[in-house]
């Protein structure tokens, strides 16, 4: 009984001392972990994913043994310069809007004899989509302080807008989750943490100009593409097939309405 007391004191004065604190504190937690992320950032593990894409980029790999230096990204064969703000956009020679990941896969299949529908059904870090994680890190880094800017002039485009915008919206599943339900209100937090608003430009390097980045607390990258695929997860909704078109509307949806935010591409993240 004594014991029992002793505890519900001890407590009750840590509570009380708590609630000093948090009242004598000027900081936002938000601003807290942005002073965390800003201390980690210059020794940020994604510059390993960097060198590495670099590498894969440049080395002959695969069945017809080529480097993807011939790859085209939206902006010319082998420019990388540039093109990650500007998609996923429309393709003229696949007929289709892509994003950065299913336009490899295509450049991987054509140029280098890979197997694309193996590598889109590999889980995520393993065999070839380790490689992807690597060529996504480089590619978006070169794009890093560049303003997003998704392309809307083709009707294709502005069709998986509306498309993603719909899916942003849908409801379903066993606790009626969409995405609009984190990222559909200015001022949420889970874990402490801010979710941005991604009906609108959420700013600089938050949101969809933020990724892909590295997760400290899987020690891993994350690509867009296994992001969403997290983000179904937490919806208990199933897993939507890698670059597939739902994922790809989603990305035409948030990358348009991030116009104009810097992109951070690779960040860090909790």
């Amino acid at each position: 009984m004594h014991r029992t007391k002793v505890a519900a004191l001890v407590a009750v004065g840590a509570m009380s001392g708590w609630a000093g604190l948090a009242g004598a504190q000027t900081k936002s937690v938000a601003d807290s972990i942005a002073e965390y992320r800003a201390m980690l950032q210059d020794d940020n593990p994604a510059e390993l994913f960097e060198a590495k894409g670099e590498e894969l980029w440049k080395t002959p790999r695969g069945p017809k043994h080529a480097t993807l230096q011939s790859c085209d990204l939206g902006q010319g064969p082998g420019v990388v310069k540039g093109v990650f703000v500007a998609l996923p956009r429309w393709f003229d020679d696949t007929g289709r809007v892509q994003d950065l990941e299913s336009r490899l896969l295509t450049c991987m299949e054509r140029i280098q004899g890979f197997d694309a529908a193996a590598i889109a059904a590999t889980p995520f870090g393993k065999g070839e989509q380790s490689a992807i994680e690597g060529l996504v890190a480089w590619i978006s880094a070169q794009s890093r302080g560049m303003k997003m800017a998704l392309p809307q002039g083709h009707a294709e485009e502005r069709r998986q807008y509306e498309l993603g915008k719909r899916a942003f919206y849908y409801r379903a599943g066993p606790y009626d989750f969409s995405c609009d339900s984190c990222h559909g209100q200015a001022g949420k937090r889970i874990r402490l943490q801010d979710l941005p608003d991604l009906r609108s430009n959420p700013g600089d390097g938050v949101g969809y100009a933020a990724w892909p980045a590295y997760r400290v607390s899987s020690g891993e990258l994350w690509s867009m593409q296994r992001r969403l695929n997290d983000c179904f997860r937490q919806q208990r909704f199933p897993y939507p097939g890698y670059a597939s078109p739902v994922t790809i509307a989603l990305q035409v949806y948030m990358g348009v309405n991030a116009k104009g935010a810097v992109s951070a591409a690779p960040a860090l993240k909790r």
